[in-house]
């Protein structure tokens, strides 16, 4: 059974990871006898969102015990994990990814990442694991592995696939229901709600890395 990372970024599209995309990969995985190992870092999330108004808050939430939610509790400090125990790594998108797991929403391309998921990113490229991206989290990819030009998709938007290019990378206009694959640096991406517009598609794009990267593992 392959051991494939999870990588979180709180609960909730606007101030953490995506919901549908975060159930839709562990619920892939599964499907295809995966084992996952869900990780977050232990840090405060760079603000909270009101998800019903779409305003920011004055609350403050660990992005570590929001992720939780999403496991189930079944979750580790991503400082603790050993990337020599795991076969893949999977990255859901939401703007935790560009808020809490780097601020590429608030610097763009000059954005930097936490050290321990740019420490996680990095160990699995090097040691050729694949790595699985999905929404906006390629941004993150591209940054930490931006003197290799990884090759990823967001799906159509100009601006951020302006600044990921910036970045060193090579962005591809993707539909929502398809995958682009970077054979080289073995990574394989999907626009999901970047584009969206439905649930049923984004599970497809979804399933379809899911499945390419543990071919790939």
């Amino acid at each position: 059974m392959k051991n494939v990372g999870v990588l979180l970024s709180g609960c909730g599209v606007y101030d953490g990871s995506e919901i549908h995309e975060s159930v839709i990969s562990l619920l892939a995985l599964e499907r295809n006898g995966a084992n996952t190992v869900c990780m977050a870092p232990d840090i405060n999330q760079h603000h909270v969102v009101n998800h019903l108004t779409g305003q920011p808050t004055e609350e403050k939430r660990n992005v570590l015990a929001e992720s939780a939610r999403i496991a189930r509790g079944e979750i580790m400090d991503i400082k603790h994990v050993r990337t020599a125990d795991l076969d893949a790594l999977i990255i859901p998108g939401g703007f935790g990814a560009a808020k809490n797991l780097s601020d590429f929403a608030i610097k763009g391309k000059d954005a930097e990442v936490h050290p321990e998921v740019r420490r996680v990113i990095i160990e699995m490229a090097d040691a050729k694991k694949p790595i699985g991206a999905i929404c906006i989290s390629p941004a993150v990819l591209a940054k930490v592995l931006e003197d290799r030009h990884p090759q990823v998709t967001i799906g159509n938007d100009l601006g951020t696939a302006e600044a990921i290019d910036a970045m060193g990378g090579r962005h591809t206009v993707c539909e929502v229901t398809s995958i682009h694959v970077d054979i080289e640096n073995k990574l394989v991406t999907t626009p999901a709600y970047m584009l969206g517009p439905t649930i049923s598609k984004v599970a497809e794009g979804i399933e379809k890395l899911i499945k390419k990267v543990l071919d790939m593992a």
